[in-house]
């Protein structure tokens, strides 16, 4: 799992971060791919929340999972979103089914392929990219 240049241009925000992804972000600077976990049932769940839908318990931890996983969805976007993507693009929006989490599945981009090359099925491997304020975000490398 590697760190380098970003793969959006500059001058996108960090995510603020709340007191229920907190825990995420904390992990994700750590170059930690973790998400909740219910301390009671075992379920997995992403995004973040203070209850688990399966069984309503708070209780959770934080599980470190492998890091790697299977485009579920994806689509191409051609319309800059933000204004610092304004030229840039068109570039790719996928959903990542994790491994080793059950079911859950993470929003992302896979770095290195075309926008077109992307398709369902490919098997992703993380790739942490640093932000501007020194952190890191979770995208995704071909396998």
């Amino acid at each position: 799992m590697t760190a380098s240049s970003a793969y959006l241009p500059p001058g996108l925000p960090t995510p603020a971060a709340d007191l229920d992804d907190l825990g995420f972000w904390e992990h994700c600077n750590r170059r930690e791919l973790r998400i909740q976990r219910c301390s009671a049932c075992g379920h997995f769940r992403h995004t973040p929340m203070p209850t688990c839908p399966a069984c309503r318990s708070m209780d959770f931890t934080w599980a470190e999972v492998p890091g790697t996983g299977t485009v579920f969805s994806h689509t191409i976007a051609h319309h800059a979103t933000h204004p610092a993507l304004r030229g840039f693009g068109p570039y790719n929006i996928v959903v990542v089914l994790l491994d080793g989490a059950d079911d859950v599945r993470m929003v992302g981009n896979v770095v290195d392929v075309a926008a077109d090359e992307v398709h369902i099925g490919m098997k992703v491997v993380l790739h942490w990219e640093a932000t501007a304020e020194g952190g890191y975000l979770p995208r995704w490398r071909r396998a």
